[in-house]
């Protein structure tokens, strides 16, 4: 196998485990959304934009014929559906992150995780030269860097439920 091929076989794994480990994220908000059965630390837009990205590339892989891409946002889009009907389910309000102030409602893995994934998605589509993969991938990039930003702005607040022991 030629150096190319190889490397465009890691890179096309990479973007594979990226992805399912971004769509993953959304698990441990499912689970704290079942077990509070709120919504109270749970963001809707990225499970929504997340949905409407998959069903995107889910037709663009049958399209294009391409399996990869036609299994991966195939599981994404049954998850990020999962996710989005648990959130309907058990939302009665949402927290903003400006007027409160405080990026609790906002996941930081699933940041780094989607920041990952459309870097790697940009390099595959750059490797092979097909901005229909690149393109639609740096919004992921753009709104990943600006909740970064809202992190180091608001950073993220102990738990005031529990209180430091005194020694």
């Amino acid at each position: 196998m030629e150096t190319g091929g190889v490397f465009d076989s890691l890179l096309s794994g990479v973007c594979v485990v990226f992805t399912l480990g971004m769509f993953s994220t959304g698990l441990t908000d499912l689970r704290h959304m079942r077990m509070t059965r709120s919504v109270d630390s749970v963001q809707f837009l990225p499970f929504l934009t997340t949905e409407v990205n998959n069903l995107g590339w889910l037709s663009y892989g049958a399209l294009k014929g391409d399996g990869t891409l036609i299994v991966v946002n195939a599981v994404g889009a049954v998850l990020q559906a999962l996710y989005i009907s648990a959130y309907l389910h058990y939302c009665p309000r949402k927290a903003k992150v400006i007027q409160t102030k405080s990026t609790q409602c906002f996941s930081f893995s699933l940041t780094i995780a989607t920041l990952l994934t459309s870097v790697s998605w940009c390099l595959y589509g750059f490797r092979l030269r097909d901005p229909y993969i690149m393109v639609p991938n740096f919004p992921g990039i753009l709104t990943s860097f600006i909740r970064l930003w809202l992190f180091w702005k608001y950073p993220q607040e102990q738990d005031r439920n529990y209180r430091l022991l005194q020694t």
